[in-house]
C-alpha cells in the first residue's frame, strides 16, 4: 500500500542538517539551516523520504496532500534538559527572590529542591501523571516532539522509581518521545544530612543497579556543585552508572567552577549542562571528548544571575552548542524553548541560525539521537512544525511568541 504524503507550498523548508561547518567560518545562515525555498517534502511511513524544490517533486499518487500556503516548515524541537515530573509549587520562592533572597539562601533554609521532594513524595503516580501530561501537552503545542526528563525529586528508591515509571508511561501514552534520565544524585535528602556518603551508598549500591536492571532510564546525571555533590562524589556516581551500562550527563559549572565539566569530558558524557562558569580549557576538553555543551539561559535569567555561558567559546573549540529550557519548578519555570533561543542570541552570543540548530539537531546530539530527529532530511523521523511565519528570520525575532501553528509527529498532526 502506498503511504506517501506530500507536503507542498512550503515557503522555506529548514532541513537543519546534523553535520555542517561553523556559521562563523564561512557558512551562511541558509547553509546552517539547510534552507530550501519554494519547497516540498515527501513522507513515507512516518519518515522523510524526499525534500527539494516543489518544481522537482516526483510525480506520484499520495494518500494525503498537505499545502502549507507559503509558511516556514522546520524540524520538531528537541528539549534536551527538563525536570518534568514533580508535584507542588514554588511560586513563593520567586517572591522571595524579588525581595533579595538568593537561590542558595532559599535552598539552605529548606526551600528549593528539598521542598519539591517533599511534595512529590506525597503525590500518587496518578497525580504525577496528570500534571506531567498537561506539561507535555504544552511542550507539544510549542513544537517540542522529543523531550528528555530527569528524576531527582524522589531521592529514595520508592519515589525515584515512581517518577521513572511515570516517565515510561508518558512515553507510551503521549505523542512526544520522552527520554528518561536518572538523577538520584540531585541533592541530599533531609533524612541523610549531613551524611552525604551514606546517601551516595544508597544511590550507587541500591538505586542505580535497579534502574539499570529494570531499564528505567537511558542516562544518569549528577549535580556537582557547592551545596550538592563534590567532584569525587560525582565521579563515583557516574562511574557506577557507566559500569552498569547507562549513558552519562552532568550538571556542571552552574554556580561556581568545580571542575565537573572536565570530569564529564574525561568520562565521555553525552552532554555537560549549564556551564556558566566554564573556561576555554573546559570548552576544549568537551570538544575533544565529543561531549555536547547544553546551555540553559532561562535558569541563569530566572534566578537573577548575570553570568551567562559564552557560546562562542564552545564553538571556537569545535563543540556544537545545544539549548534547553531546564524546565523545573524553581529556577526555570518555563516551557517556551523559543524564548530560550532568543535568550541564547541576546545573552550568549549565538546567531539565530546557531540558536535554531541548538534547539534541534544539536539538542538531539545531546541525547545521542542526531541521526534520528532534529533534521528533516531523507531517513529522519517526520517530526516537524508548520510555523505561523513566512520568513525563518522571524522565528526568534518575535521573542516570547510561540510560532508553532501545527505540529506533526511521525508524519501525523498531533497539535495545532
Amino acid at each position: 500500500m502506498d503511504n506517501r504524503v506530500l507536503v507542498r507550498g512550503i515557503g522555506e523548508l529548514l532541513t537543519i542538517p546534523a553535520e555542517i561547518g561553523e556559521v562563523g567560518e564561512g557558512v551562511s545562515g541558509d547553509d546552517a539551516l539547510g534552507v530550501i525555498r519554494n519547497a516540498a517534502m515527501i513522507l513515507d511511513d512516518g519518515r522523510v523520504a524526499w525534500v527539494g524544490p516543489q518544481s522537482e517533486a516526483p510525480e506520484a499518487s499520495y494518500v494525503e496532500i498537505v499545502d502549507v500556503n507559503g509558511l516556514v516548515v522546520m524540524p520538531g524541537l528537541v528539549e534536551c534538559h527538563t525536570h518534568l515530573v514533580f508535584a507542588g509549587n514554588r511560586a513563593h520562592e520567586f517572591s522571595l527572590r524579588t525581595q533579595g533572597a538568593t537561590y542558595e539562601e532559599i535552598a539552605a533554609s529548606g526551600g528549593g529542591i528539598v521542598s519539591t521532594v517533599e511534595a512529590t513524595r506525597l503525590a500518587t503516580n496518578e497525580e504525577l501523571m496528570v500534571s506531567a501530561l498537561a506539561r507535555l501537552d504544552d511542550f507539544l503545542r510549542h513544537g517540542v516532539t522529543t523531550l528528555e526528563a530527569k528524576s531527582g525529586y524522589g531521592l529514595s528508591w520508592e519515589h525515584e522509581r515512581k517518577i521513572l515509571e511515570v516517565m515510561s508511561d508518558l512515553n507510551q501514552q503521549h505523542p512526544t518521545t520522552v527520554v528518561s534520565t536518572f538523577l538520584g544524585a540531585h541533592t541530599v535528602p533531609l533524612e541523610f544530612r549531613p551524611d552525604t556518603e551514606r546517601y551516595l551508598d544508597v544511590v550507587c549500591e541500591e538505586m542505580l543497579p535497579q534502574v539499570a536492571e529494570a531499564k528505567l532510564a537511558t542516562f544518569c546525571d549528577v549535580f556537582v556543585e557547592t551545596g550538592a555533590f563534590s567532584l569525587e562524589q560525582g565521579r563515583r556516581v557516574l562511574e557506577t552508572a557507566r559500569d552498569l551500562g547507562l549513558l552519562l550527563k552532568i550538571h556542571s559549572e552552574q554556580l561556581t567552577h568545580t571542575g565537573a565539566t572536565a570530569l564529564g569530558a574525561e568520562l565521555e558524557a553525552v552532554s555537560a549542562d549549564h556551564l556558566d562558569f566554564c573556561t576555554p580549557e573546559d570548552a576544549r576538553l568537551l570538544a575533544e571528548a565529543g561531549t555536547v555543551p547544553v546551555l540553559l539561559p532561562g535558569a541563569t535569567f530566572f534566578v537573577g544571575h548575570t553570568r551567562f555561558a559564552r557560546a562562542q567559546m564552545f564553538q571556537e573549540a569545535g563543540a556544537p552548542v545545544a539549548l534547553s529550557t531546564d524546565y523545573n519548578p524553581g529556577s526555570s519555570h518555563t516551557r517556551n524553548l523559543w524564548l530560550m533561543g532568543t535568550m541564547g542570541c541576546v545573552y550568549m552570543g549565538l546567531s539565530p541560525a546557531e540558536a535554531l540548530r541548538g534547539m534541534t539537531t544539536n539538542a538531539a546530539r545531546a541525547l545521542g539521537m542526531h541521526e534520528e530527529v532534529g533534521s528533516l532530511l531523507p531517513g529522519y523521523a517526520a517530526d516537524f512544525i508548520v510555523t505561523g511565519v513566512g520568513n525563518g528570520e522571524e522565528l526568534l525575532y518575535l521573542y516570547g511568541h510561540n510560532p508553532a501553528k501545527e505540529v506533526y509527529k511521525s508524519g501525523r498532526k498531533v497539535a495545532h
